[in-house]
């Protein structure tokens, strides 16, 4: 039986029409990240977005993402309570500095070294 994919969400769809000239970029690339779409440079994640919120996950530098939560401008991403320091959830309602964010995760991200592809496990 085919399996199909839920209609994306508003913040989702927001997230690929985003994402499509950062797509043409060398290294860059679709992912999931726990579940979520996100995208890849050079094999590390730098964007992200939340189905249940339709918020909008970038990874930034702690400072960045510490000045975009005492602005209001952003949340702390916290699934399941931990706090990722380097990451900020930007609400559906802050979209139009979307694509502003995104360019500015991927200037970020690309400057870090580069990660290895997982290891495949064996099959059992």
């Amino acid at each position: 039986m085919p399996t199909t994919d839920p209609e994306p969400t508003p913040g989702e769809a927001r997230f690929w029409e985003l994402a499509g000239p950062l797509l043409a970029r060398p290294g860059v690339a679709r992912s999931t990240m726990m579940g979520f779409p996100c995208l890849r440079v050079n094999g590390q994640f730098f964007a992200s977005s939340d189905r249940g919120t339709g918020d909008l996950l970038v990874k930034l530098p702690e400072a960045r993402v510490d000045a975009l939560v005492d602005a209001g401008r952003a949340g702390s991403f916290a699934p399941a309570g931990r706090r990722f320091r380097e990451w900020a959830a930007v609400p559906y309602e802050r979209r139009r500095s979307s694509a502003g964010l995104l360019d500015e995760a991927f200037a970020f991200v690309a400057t870090l070294p580069p990660k290895p592809p997982a290891k495949r496990r064996a099959a059992r």
